[in-house]
């Protein structure tokens, strides 16, 4: 694609990279600082865009990859060390069994919920919560990516609603 051609494809896409930028970062300067990143690096590495390859898909994928690394600095950011620490000899505490009553009450209820997925769902869901990645989830069950990607997206939907029901059910 030519570069102007590729330019023009990009700023026709800003409403739909906006959108996108809110829906990740729920706060419209945010959003707009996501969406400019975004379009930076896009325009660094416009060499590396294959003709072959969705336009809008690649976009979004460039977005949500800058939003990822934008969040884990934040987080990297907020860690804080003390200096004065002995860090060869640093006491781990013993976290079994820390969990409040509401916690473990609140994990039984993850679990129980998941359990009632259909099988479909609970293991492209389970492995994906076990870090596997989509395109790994598919290798492994042979399914399509997009398969994967509705199941998970499905899991989630109906976890989402079966907790929130609980959740009501209990107060």
């Amino acid at each position: 694609m030519e570069a102007l051609q590729f330019q023009k494809n990009l700023l026709g896409m800003q409403e739909n990279m906006m959108n996108f930028a809110l829906m990740l970062t729920s706060n419209h300067d945010d959003a707009q600082d996501l969406m400019q990143d975004t379009t930076l690096k896009i325009l660094d590495n416009q060499d590396r865009f294959m003709d072959n390859l969705n336009f809008a898909g690649w976009v979004f994928t460039v977005m949500h990859h800058v939003f990822i690394n934008n969040y884990r600095k934040i987080v990297q950011g907020q860690m804080i060390i003390n200096q004065q620490a002995d860090l060869y000899n640093i006491e781990v505490e013993d976290t079994e069994g820390t969990f409040s009553p509401d916690a473990r009450y609140r994990m039984i209820e993850m679990t129980q919920a998941i359990k009632k997925l259909s099988k479909n769902m609970k293991v492209p869901f389970s492995m994906y919560m076990s870090g596997y990645k989509y395109s790994e989830i598919s290798e492994r069950l042979n399914l399509p990516l997009g398969t994967v990607k509705s199941r998970i997206f499905f899991a989630r939907q109906e976890l989402q609603k079966e907790l929130e029901e609980s959740l009501l059910l209990d107060n």
